[in-house]
């Protein structure tokens, strides 16, 4: 069977080579928000809906226009990505899957996509990865990437860029060692209670970071908005965020891979 993994790893940057990545980013969000604008009039005129290929022409003429010319300075493969995205989004809330798309925030989700593997080369042995339009990018090798490597997306979490690769590679059909059943309760008080009685405490990382996160949020609230001070208040405001969600993200992780790894098959309600 073929298995699709991603492996993420945090990239070594300086600050020319993050004020690039910001740009790039910035781009992808702006076509993201330009285009979602546009299917917003269209409809409201009663419009069909603007499929990809006439996105794309338009993407060229953006490109083209001495008002948002800078765009041809992002590479070209990441922002037609973009627009893709928009179409799924699309589908997904005309398919009742999901809600309308959202305008996205400078800040909150920085990401772009090189979508084949022609568009990037990765240098395990020398821990790099070149990008277009970027060159070589150093990032923190914590394991070996196993498969092909079929895209590339990188994004900003923290004050810290990463790069994701997605890999495909042929593995032998898993065969689980046991052939216990379990079932699962889903609460607020209590995170998880197993049919054999088994129960999972939440981790309340919220709770216990809580005081310092109220002090850092007045001492940004003291200071002149948008000034350097209040720019490195907020930095820290976001990095302890980070971590209270990598303390859930992982216990989350630890949780389900005992679950899996100790029953065969798991039911659970559906909410």
């Amino acid at each position: 069977m073929k298995r699709l993994q991603a492996y993420k790893y945090q990239l070594k940057t300086n600050e020319t080579e993050e004020r690039i990545l910001r740009r790039f980013a910035g781009s992808c969000r702006f076509i993201f928000n330009k285009a979602l604008a546009l299917q917003q009039e269209n409809r409201a005129a009663g419009n069909k809906f603007i499929g990809y290929v006439a996105m794309a022409k338009l993407l060229t003429e953006w490109r083209h226009t001495p008002e948002t010319e800078w765009l041809s300075e992002a590479p070209i493969h990441p922002l037609q990505h973009t627009l893709k995205d928009l179409e799924r989004a699309y589908k997904n809330f005309f398919a009742k899957r999901a809600d309308f798309p959202r305008f996205k925030k400078k800040g909150q989700g920085d990401s772009f996509r090189y979508p084949d593997s022609k568009q990037f080369k990765v240098d395990q042995d020398n821990s790099r990865i070149y990008l277009p339009k970027i060159g070589w990018l150093q990032y923190r090798n914590s394991r070996i990437i196993e498969g092909t490597a079929k895209n590339v997306t990188v994004s900003q979490s923290g004050g810290h860029w990463y790069v994701s690769i997605q890999t495909e590679r042929e593995v032998e059909q898993p065969v689980h060692t046991s052939t216990s059943i379990i079932g699962i309760d889903v609460g607020i008080t209590k995170l998880a209670t197993l049919s054999d009685g088994t129960v999972f405490e939440p981790v309340n990382s919220f709770k216990k970071h809580q005081q310092r996160l109220a002090r850092y949020q007045r001492a940004m609230a003291r200071k002149q908005k948008f000034s350097s001070n209040w720019k490195k208040a907020k930095s820290k405001i976001n990095k302890l965020h980070t971590r209270i969600a990598n303390v859930r993200k992982d216990y989350l992780h630890k949780t389900t891979t005992t679950i899996s790894q100790n029953h065969a098959i798991v039911c659970i309600e559906d909410l």
